[in-house]
């Protein structure tokens, strides 16, 4: 059974690769209200200013939400008609989760359960980290097998799909 016809749009690509400003342009295109779900966690001093940095660079036309955890709980609590919502980044959402020992499955349920009933137009953004080698430990093999079903199970009900690499995108879906 293929999943509920919704509108959401989901960027993947690799680190630098241009997906965040691709999905920054596909909100700010809408004319609608910008949310920007933030998932990353400033656990030392260079990733403060990297989060600074971006909140900058958006400005104020953002209405910024930060939620490392409870992400479908957020989405549901800003979800509304004539809203945009950039969730950025799946990947980083995936490490808080392992790191609360989560039921992966069951969140990532959640999530794209929830994908086909937004009112908002929502743009998810995610690392591709299953295009390398095989990662040396335990742990970094989980997170790349997480990320890589939780990114089938996204493209999969996502109306729209790309991949950016060098700053470029490739439509895959839709």
């Amino acid at each position: 059974m293929s999943p509920p016809a919704s509108q959401a749009v989901f960027v993947l690509g690799g680190a630098r690769s241009g997906k965040s400003r691709f999905a920054e342009s596909l909100v700010s295109d809408t004319g609608l209200e910008r949310h920007y779900v933030a998932t990353g966690q400033a656990w030392d001093d260079e990733m403060r200013e990297r989060i600074a940095k971006h909140r900058a660079d958006r400005g104020d036309l953002w209405q910024t939400h930060e939620e490392p955890i409870e992400l479908v709980e957020q989405l549901a609590a800003i979800d509304a008609e004539g809203r945009a919502v950039l969730v950025d980044c799946l990947t980083l959402w995936v490490t808080n989760l392992m790191m609360a020992e989560r039921d992966m499955a069951a969140e990532f349920a959640a999530l794209t359960a929830f994908l086909p009933t937004a009112r908002s137009r929502l743009v998810l953004v995610s690392n591709e980290v299953g295009l390398g080698i095989v990662p040396e430990n335990r742990m970094a093999r989980e997170f790349r097998d997480h990320a890589g079903r939780l990114h089938q199970m996204v493209a999969a009900a996502s109306a729209e799909v790309y991949f950016i690499a060098a700053g470029l995108p490739l439509k895959m879906k839709g």
